[in-house]
């Protein structure tokens, strides 16, 4: 544990490091790149940063003051569809975060559908803070939570995407026609070896001045919320912890949130 706080430290040097070196985050930059294994007493410790802002924010279908988020709903369809999930699930996802207990039309689910179920319980209708809270959704199943949980996150609301370092398929969601950054992994991996690709001028050009108007406060070029993975081998040990870190605009991080073995 006292080794995966001080690698949890060191990371949040880097990410110090990184706001004085530069106002852009993008995945050609040194905290974007693994920790080799290094050895310790009697053992090794490893660990990587992963942009949480490079993700689709599960709690930006919503508003601050908690009512729905359409726009956001329909981005959600979008990224499901692209992974070949049924639509449905973005209308249930917000009606577990909003603060009503009206089901959205026509898939929505509130209390009356989890207080069905086998181990009864009223749905949350406030902001999650794991993306592994979905799984509460009735027969969302394991299957579907691992083929999306690489695209979303649980972030404060209104938190802005970062354009630098989203996927395509989640790049492609937040215009409603178009496909312009849709590329495959290793193109855009490519592209954004050393510099922010798209950057928002980039993307404002692709999608047009009306839409840009809509989407243009909920995106950025710069993060401040990124994801530890730390892994410390000691003889037959193991031990993982994973930390929500926290970077403000003037340069000090703090541990958000922690977890241990999963995340």
């Amino acid at each position: 544990y006292q080794v995966a706080l001080g690698a949890e430290a060191w990371a949040a040097d880097f990410l110090v490091q990184d706001r004085q070196d530069s106002k852009t985050d993008h995945l050609g930059e040194i905290w974007a790149q693994p920790l080799p294994p290094l050895p310790v007493d009697g053992g090794i410790v490893e660990g990587r940063l992963e942009d949480q802002q490079g993700k689709f924010n599960l709690n930006n279908l919503v508003y601050g003051d908690g009512t729905t988020n359409q726009g956001a709903v329909e981005q959600l369809e979008r990224i499901l569809t692209a992974l070949n999930l049924e639509p449905t699930w973005a209308t249930a996802i917000a009606d577990w975060v909003d603060q009503d207990t009206q089901p959205g039309f026509p898939n929505g689910a509130e209390d009356s559908v989890y207080t069905s179920q086998v181990h009864p319980h009223l749905a949350a209708n406030a902001p999650i803070t794991r993306v592994s809270e979905i799984m509460v959704l009735p027969e969302f199943g394991r299957e579907r939570y691992e083929r999306l949980k690489p695209f979303v996150t649980a972030l404060p609301v209104g938190t802005p995407l970062n354009v630098c370092t989203a996927p395509g398929i989640v790049l492609d969601a937040l215009s409603k026609d178009t496909r312009e950054f849709g590329l495959n992994p290793e193109d855009l991996a490519n592209r954004r070896s050393d510099a922010c690709f798209p950057t928002l001028e980039e993307f404002r050009g692709a999608v047009g001045d009306q839409e840009w108007e809509d989407i243009k406060d909920s995106v950025t070029e710069s993060s401040s919320y990124f994801g530890s993975s730390i892994w410390v081998t000691i003889g037959t040990t193991q031990f993982t912890m994973y930390s929500l870190l926290v970077r403000s605009s003037n340069g000090p991080v703090r541990s958000y949130l922690r977890s241990f073995g999963s995340e």
